[in-house]
């Protein structure tokens, strides 16, 4: 596969800050982009060359596409599969519509991660009524979670027992689902892996990942972990890409149990929130290597340059009449580096922004940066 070079043209399906920090990347590489999105004031939009402002199953969008870019990769996994896969009749995309849809399937997702030797916490897909009258004592307690179109905790629903696990599938509307049994959890960690073929893969380091109300507060690298526990996420990471034959960067979040043993939760086909501490401190990115992935060139170099932890800004840390943080605290932190996404409105739960800390150990970093946001 010949590489594609600057200043080739790269499209994105999605204009949110994954496509923002993806534009920049590609535009310092020396490309220029496409954004698709139809949001007018969609974050990727300002450092995009070109913004298709329209759904992402407009046709005629998809077409100009097609028609201008050398190469196309999306930011999110809820974009129309099917519309990936026709846009790679004609033009390179990555990854394939095929992955992506697998990964907006929560029953599809786990079946191929146990396929690939890979463990999951006991589970039952639920597709029907009937299938939620068997025996659930296997998956209790449990989530009950949407099969489809959940993320950042939403779609999620706490079950103890079997009639509040008929009961809350009943309040989903019958959609498909999957029960997962609760483990005990010592921590969740994740591995973000870049994939161009069998030959060129690189793997970041993991990183040790805390959440709030379902949405990632704070990751924390090198991870709080055993070097050999660390090395086993690398190892699964890599094995589900392969088994996948994924293309680009795929993010694979894992619990930590009890016992020391590691199940996938979930993955997502696009850089993560939990890798966001890469713009800081490795020698390449992870926007970066979704853009060396999509053009077919050799992964970067992942060392980590130093101890790092990343901060979640939320718009609950805004004013509520709208006013800034105080970004006084973070522009004084000379090992400090702030990162905002460029939206207009902020809302409780709604991602703002992140900063990054670095220091000469994890925990150092973690007790700075923990400082840092309670004075924002």
């Amino acid at each position: 596969m010949a590489a594609i070079l600057p200043p080739s043209m790269l499209g994105i399906l999605g204009g949110g800050q994954l496509g923002r920090m993806f534009a920049v990347a590609a535009k310092t590489m020396g490309y220029r982009v496409t954004v698709l999105d139809p949001d007018a004031n969609a974050p990727a939009a300002q450092f995009a060359d070109v913004h298709l402002c329209a759904p992402f199953n407009d046709a005629a969008a998809l077409k100009t596409l097609a028609q201008t870019c050398a190469a196309v990769t999306t930011e999110f996994e809820n974009v129309n599969a099917d519309a990936m896969r026709e846009l790679a009749r004609t033009t390179r995309v990555s990854p394939s519509g095929d992955c992506v849809a697998i990964a907006q399937d929560r029953i599809a997702e786990k079946a191929w991660i146990n396929k690939a030797g890979l463990p999951t916490a006991p589970y039952l897909a639920i597709e029907s009524m009937e299938d939620i009258q068997v025996d659930l004592t296997p998956y209790l307690p449990g989530i009950l979670k949407t099969a489809r179109l959940g993320y950042d905790g939403k779609g999620q629903v706490r079950v103890s027992t079997q009639d509040e696990a008929r009961a809350a599938y009943a309040n989903l509307g019958g959609q498909a689902c999957v029960l997962e049994k609760m483990l005990d959890l010592k921590l969740e960690v994740s591995a973000i892996v870049t994939r161009v073929s069998a030959a060129q893969m690189a793997v970041f380091p993991v990183a040790e990942n805390s959440h709030a109300n379902g949405i990632l507060d704070v990751s924390i690298v090198p991870a709080r972990i055993a070097p050999a526990l660390a090395a086993s996420a690398q190892e699964m990471a890599q094995n589900l890409a392969e088994a996948l034959d994924y293309i680009g960067v795929l993010a694979v979040e894992f619990f930590v149990l009890a016992d020391d043993s590691l199940v996938v939760n979930e993955i997502a086909p696009r850089p993560h929130n939990s890798g966001h501490y890469t713009l800081t401190a490795c020698l390449t990115d992870q926007f970066q290597q979704q853009v060396r992935a999509m053009c077919g060139l050799l992964p970067g170099r992942t060392d980590l340059l130093s101890p790092v932890v990343m901060v979640n800004l939320l718009g609950d840390v805004w004013k509520e009449d709208g006013r800034e943080p105080n970004w006084d605290v973070l522009a004084e932190a000379p090992n400090a580096q702030l990162h905002l996404y460029g939206k207009k409105q902020a809302r409780p739960g709604r991602k703002m922004g992140h900063f990054n800390v670095m220091a000469a150990t994890a925990d150092e970093a973690l007790e700075q940066a923990q400082a840092l946001k309670d004075t924002l």
